[in-house]
């Protein structure tokens, strides 16, 4: 276990890893080295043939196939230190590959059911105000939860109509606002200041705010979100990620290319936002019927 808390305090000092990604690092790492405990075997002297079943014990014990992914990811991400560092001569899992892990296409919502959710009544309390400023920054942003929930005012620009938001990895990157959103966080910063003054609390900069004027944790804008979904009666189940999803899909479904859309999600790999194609058959339709020969709107 001293070489796995000498790994966590590397990811943590070095890597500046993500207090959620932490705890994910640490909760897969330590329930391998307890199934190795099992059979009196440490982590440096792990072999190959041990990982592969390991993996395979997962499988049988019906963890999906990205669960097994991300464990794996989180054993070869420790394995590669450990060489580096010198504490261990071969990397057992360098060559393992997990179980292919099924694409799932993204649930979004459609432009009517995002003006469903973000036309139903707000009330005019500070709780009222605010929370609706959150449903119009997440859409209009395509930020995650996490990111939302860290956002403070000094990296507000309303007059250019941006945010500064600290993603993946501690990466700042500037996330628009559309109309909509600045004008609901407009009306949300007057009730803001009069929530701190009912609190008695000094301000922290923190932009979202709960009832003692504290800064709103990402699980409570989560479920926010989901009861907001409910109150609205979507049809389908909605979290701030599915919000994420309807940005991605819309902006390319409008003809946004790929590459801004990386940018404005913050993805780090194009792969990671060339799902949202999968989703955007109505764009490929239309570009197809306007630019093939033979498509449905050329004329015969």
């Amino acid at each position: 276990m001293e070489l796995l808390d000498k790994y966590m305090v590397w990811l943590r000092n070095e890597r500046q890893k993500s207090p959620a990604t932490l705890r994910a690092y640490s909760s897969d790492l330590r329930s391998f080295a307890a199934w190795l405990g099992e059979s009196s075997r440490t982590i440096a002297d792990v072999s190959r043939l041990q990982l592969r079943r390991y993996l395979v014990e997962l499988e049988e014990q019906g963890l999906k196939a990205t669960s097994v992914q991300r464990k794996l990811a989180s054993i070869r991400g420790m394995f590669g230190w450990l060489q580096r560092e010198s504490h261990i001569d071969k990397d057992p899992a360098k060559l393992i590959k997990g179980p292919k892990a099924e694409k799932r296409i993204p649930r979004f919502l459609t432009s009517p059911e995002v003006d469903q959710l973000l036309s139903q009544p707000f009330d005019g309390s500070p709780q009222g105000r605010r929370d609706q400023a959150i449903l119009e920054t997440l859409y209009s942003t395509g930020c995650r939860v996490s990111e939302c929930a860290t956002m403070n005012l000094q990296a507000l620009d309303l007059d250019e109509g941006i945010v500064r938001v600290i993603g993946k990895g501690s990466k700042e990157r500037i996330a628009m606002l559309g109309k909509q959103a600045l004008a609901t966080i407009d009306a949300w910063l007057p009730a803001r200041k009069k929530l701190l003054r009912s609190a008695k609390r000094l301000d922290d900069g923190s932009l979202w705010l709960n009832r003692s004027g504290k800064r709103l944790s990402a699980r409570w804008i989560f479920n926010t979100v989901v009861a907001r979904a409910k109150k609205a009666d979507l049809q389908s189940r909605l979290t701030p990620h599915g919000l994420r999803h309807s940005f991605a899909t819309h902006l390319l479904d409008r003809g946004a290319d790929l590459r801004t859309v990386q940018e404005l999600l913050g993805h780090a790999r194009l792969v990671t936002t060339e799902i949202y194609t999968h989703v955007s058959i109505g764009r490929l339709r239309d570009v197809y019927d306007k630019a093939h020969p033979h498509g449905r709107t050329q004329n015969d």
